[in-house]
Order: structure tokens, then sequence, then C-alpha cells
């Protein structure tokens, strides 16, 4: 009877095995790829071309601004962000090892002394070293899983300072162009002011002919102080954005050596390579997968927690009443456990815990959506920004020759004929100034176009 009670227990005892081995297949399964977009319309209507990637020239090479290369280096140094971006990296590098450690067992080491009182003995000392050592055999991987969530931890933040870098090379880039731009609007605004300020001239001696009138004198002088008055603007913008360019720095506020708008090229063609290879070279995309990845090996931890676990413990030492005899071969003692524990009951933290970690591991999921739908927009819409301000930096051309054109033929019909009135002059001034600020904000609009593309397709920080 007995005998048949034994096999009836090593019989349940195997099936209960089997039965988790079993169901723990699922758990076991590596991490695979999601496709929750379609990759090959990403860019919408921009053609994707050949794998060439502009994303792949190195940045020192794509800007030619020996200045705006030299910020860029500084930035790299002294910026807050980047440098929290590289604590952030430090500390999922120790949880990292600390999830590694895990794998090996635990050590400590406890002296003692107890001393005891006794009426019929008197003191009694007891002298104890003792060591005692505990290791959990990773049977489900739990430790494995927790051991990856640590690695993807440690993946995504290098993603992130990667992420970090691609950006504060394309704001430094961007805020530099801007002021480029405005010093241009300064110095064609000034070259405006200098030529209303001849013109009034001009008019004030074509009233004392009795050529123009009263009238076209004043407003003459109107348009004279309409140009002056935007001086101001465009200083405070300059001001501000030098500031903003030297918070980014790591820089006191003050003013930034820069060169001219108009020797501002960009070097290399404008490729945008296959989606796919945007995808894997994107910082932020690849931070957002390892997020998920993470989520993945963190659910699966949290469903192994209702497996058993295996845990060997061990304790050995010494110990004496009298410390001379403390390492006599007697005074050893030493003891080995080895104990199978399944949670029953729990408070329900381990079910709570999986629900959390499966509805974390949904939002990663839709967080990657979400970054690879804004990646490809993103791509989309600088490519299209800088196809259109090519095309208006050529009409424009054409436009500001034609104006001038304009403004010399109405000055000078304005001298000879009774036909024409400042008023014309008036107009075709100011559309040519119009037109003037307006090739500036084209060749602006040229030149970021190109650094958010570059970092867009995840050009930056290789």
């Amino acid at each position: 009877m007995h005998l048949r009670s034994n096999y009836i227990f090593r019989s349940a005892f195997l099936f209960t095995i089997l039965i988790i081995s079993f169901s723990s297949c699922k758990i076991m399964e590596p991490y695979r790829k999601p496709t929750v977009v379609k990759e090959e319309s990403l860019y919408r209507d921009q053609a994707a071309g050949d794998s060439s990637n502009i994303a792949d020239i190195p940045w020192r090479k794509l800007f030619s601004d020996k200045i705006l290369i030299a910020l860029i280096d500084e930035a790299l140094v002294n910026n807050p962000d980047l440098q929290i971006a590289m604590a952030r990296m430090k500390k999922t590098e120790a949880t990292l090892k600390q999830s590694r450690a895990a794998f090996f067992p635990t050590l400590s080491v406890a002296p003692a002394i107890n001393i005891q009182k006794s009426d019929l003995t008197g003191l009694i000392r007891d002298y104890q070293i003792a060591a005692s050592t505990s290791w959990e055999a990773d049977i489900w991987g739990r430790l494995r899983n927790q051991k990856r969530a640590s690695l993807d931890l440690f993946l995504r933040s290098e993603s992130y300072k990667r992420a970090v870098q691609s950006q504060l090379i394309a704001d430094v880039a961007n805020i530099y162009y801007t002021i480029l731009a405005l010093d241009a609007k300064l110095q064609v605004t000034e070259k405006t002011i200098e030529y209303r300020n001849s013109e009034v001239e001009t008019i004030r001696l074509m009233k004392d002919n009795d050529m123009v009138t009263g009238a076209d004198l004043v407003q003459s002088q109107a348009n004279l102080y309409s140009a002056k008055v935007s001086l101001p603007d465009i200083k405070q913008s300059i001001y501000e954005t030098e500031n903003t360019l030297s918070l980014i720095l790591g820089r006191n506020p003050g003013p930034v050596t820069r060169g001219s708008l108009s020797d501002q090229e960009i070097s290399g063609s404008l490729h945008t390579g296959v989606p796919a290879l945007m995808l894997a070279n994107r910082p932020d995309v690849q931070e957002a997968e390892y997020q998920l990845r993470y989520g993945y090996e963190m659910t699966n931890a949290a469903r192994k927690s209702f497996y058993p676990t295996l845990t060997v413990s061990a304790t050995g030492g010494y110990m004496a009443t009298d410390i001379s005899k403390m390492f006599d071969p007697s005074s050893l003692f030493w003891n080995v456990l080895g104990g199978l524990t399944q949670p029953v009951f729990n408070k329900g933290m381990n079910r709570q815990r999986l629900q959390m970690a499966m509805a974390d591991q949904e939002e990663y999921l839709l967080s990657y959506k979400q970054v690879l739908l804004r990646s490809g927009e993103e791509v989309a819409n600088s490519m299209y920004s800088y196809q259109n301000a090519s095309e208006k930096i050529s009409l424009r051309k054409s436009q500001i020759e034609y104006l001038q054109k304009s403004v010399d033929y109405t000055m000078e019909l304005l001298k000879y004929t009774s036909s024409t009135t400042y008023t014309n002059v008036l107009m075709a001034e100011m559309n040519l100034l119009s037109a003037q600020l307006g090739s500036i904000n084209d060749k602006l609009q040229q030149l970021q176009s190109v650094v958010i593309l570059y970092k867009s397709l995840g050009g930056g920080w290789k």
C-alpha cells in the first residue's frame, strides 16, 4: 500500500511537471519584431530610389561651414541634454550588471558572539563564524528575461543618447541658419534704407522744380521710415536667437561668431534610401523598439512568477564556547538545503504584476507604431519642402530681376511724365523689398529642409 502511494505521488508529480513544461513553451518563445506599418508607402508619394541614404554621410562632411562645424563640436561637449542622456546610459549599465549578478550565488559572512547568564554556570559565551550562500536555479528563464530586459533598457538609453545627438546637431544647424537669414534680412533692410534716403533727396529736388507734389515728398519720407521701423524687430530677433543658440551650446548668453547665408552649401545628394534602412538607422525608432522588447521580456518574466522556483542554500562555519578551540575540526558545522517553492496565494500580486506588464507592452507597441508613422511623415514633409524651396528660389530670382527693373523704370517715368505718381514708385519698391526678403526665406527653407531630412533619416549620430 505504501509503495502504491509513492508511485501515485511520483506519477502526479511528473504529470504536473509535464503540464508546466508544456504551458511554458509559449513564454520561452524569443521576441519577434512586429509589423505595424506598411513600409513601402511610408514616404507617401516621395520616391525612395536606391539604397543610398543621405544619413550615411558623416555630419562633418554634410556641412561646409567650418564655423558651424566648430559650434556643433562645442554643443556635443557642453550641451546639458546630451550630458543627461550619457548619465542615463551609466544608470542603465549599472542595472544591466546587477541583472547579470543575479545568476551567481549570494554569499554572506556573519561572525557573532552570544553571551548568556545562568545562576548555575555563570556567564556562557558562544563564538561563531558562519558563512551562508544561496542560489536560484533559473529553470523557466525568469532571470534570463530580466537580464534581457535590462539589456534592452541599456540599448534603449544608448539609442536615446543617439537621438539626442542627432536632434542636437539639427537644432544647432537650423538655429545657425536662422541667424544667418536674419543677418541677410538686416543687410537688405539697411541697403533699402540707404536707397530710400537718397530717394527722399531726389524727390525733394523734384518738388523744388515742380516736378512732383508735396504729397509725394511726404510719401517718400514715410516710405523711408517704414523701412527703418523694421530694423529694431530684426535686431531683437537676432539677439534672442543668439541667446537660444548659446543655451544649446551650454554657454552664457552672448554673441555668436558666424558666416553668411550666401556661402552656405550642402554636400551630397538628397537620397532617402528605402524605408527599411531608415527604420533601422533612426535612433528614436531603435529606442521605441528596444522599449517594446523590454516590455515583452518583462511580460514573460511576470508570467514565470506563477511557476515554482528551485533554490539551493547552504550554511557552514565554526562554533565553540572557547575561542581557543574555534577552528578545531570538532567545531565545524554545515548544512545544505534545496527547496522547490510554488506560489499559491500572494495577495494577487503576481496576477496584478502580469496585467501591468501586459498593459505596458501594449502601450510600447502603440508608441512604436506612432514613432514609425511620425518618421515617415517627417521624411515626406522635409523632402517636399526642399523641392518647393528649390523651385521658389529659381522663380524668385526672375521675380526680383523684373521688380528691380520696375522700380528703375517707374522712377524714370516719374521724372519725365505726369501720368506717373510716386504711388507707383512706392508700390514697386514695396514689392521689391518683399521679394528680396522672400528670397532669404526660400534659402533658409531649403537649408533647413536638408537638415530636417538628414535628421529624419537617422543622420548625425554616426
